[in-house]
């Protein structure tokens, strides 16, 4: 299989208009990070971020924090906790972070927290290296 990134992404495409069109920044050896000010348009019930945004955003932090170091892998395995809503209009900050390389595959967590500091959901990630 060939992986194409034609910028079309939902979460960080660049040509995506309906996307997120998100930035992610490398921090130190194993992090990455990024950051979402939901609006109405994804929300869930009123005035909470549908779930499904923010577990799409957990899962293409960690992602990126192996792309962006050059190591070519693809979600195998995803699972996510939800702690609390996340209100729409409160900004969101993502962090991920490689806890091990295998060689074939790569263990990954990430969390969400608002602005002041509260987790409002936690994902771990088992990533599958391909080869392009």
């Amino acid at each position: 299989m060939e992986l194409v990134d034609d910028q079309h992404c939902f979460v960080c495409g660049k040509k995506n208009a309906a996307g997120l069109q998100l930035d992610f920044e490398l921090v130190g050896e194993a992090e990455v990070q990024t950051s979402f000010l939901p609006t109405k348009q994804f929300q869930g019930f009123r005035d909470i971020v549908h779930g499904g945004i923010i577990a799409a955003i957990l899962d293409e932090v960690m992602v990126n924090g192996v792309w962006l170091r050059g190591i070519r892998a693809v979600t195998g395995k995803l699972e996510v906790r939800l702690k609390s809503p996340a209100r729409v209009g409160e900004r969101l900050h993502f962090t991920g972070r490689i806890l091990r390389d295998t060689g074939k595959t790569v263990e990954m967590e990430s969390h969400a927290a608002t602005s002041g500091g509260a987790i409002v959901a936690e994902a771990s990630g088992l990533l599958v290296k391909v080869s392009i």
